[in-house]
């Protein structure tokens, strides 16, 4: 019926040049060196960070717009909410004192 998968290796490995062909299509998965290289190139564009160039090279452009305009408020909340954390402690405190200073006017009055 189908001819082993060996013979037909051997069948096409008859030169030096030809096995290694082989062995570079079988190590690039039969993609070439521009289809076995691109995944990684993605990865290495990818890890710039807040610019999404991976996905620009992937040609996907509307998601990386995307995901910028989702990381604009995603930083600000990680900026601001220390920012925020803080002026609650404060406010807490100042109240507090508000509120100390009010009763102590109104128990001395």
């Amino acid at each position: 019926m189908g001819i082993d998968i060996v013979e037909e290796l051997r069948g096409r490995a008859r030169t030096p040049l030809n096995v290694l062909r082989i062995i570079w299509y079988e190590f690039s998965g039969g993609v070439g060196p521009w289809g076995a290289l691109r995944p990684l190139i993605a990865i290495g564009l990818a890890l710039v960070p807040f610019l999404f160039l991976g996905q620009h090279f992937n040609r996907q452009h509307a998601k990386a717009r995307d995901w910028t305009l989702l990381q604009v408020p995603l930083l600000l909340s990680i900026l601001l909410w220390p920012l925020l954390y803080i002026y609650s402690i404060v406010d807490a405190w100042w109240l507090a004192n508000e509120r100390v200073a009010e009763a102590t006017k109104t128990i001395t009055v």
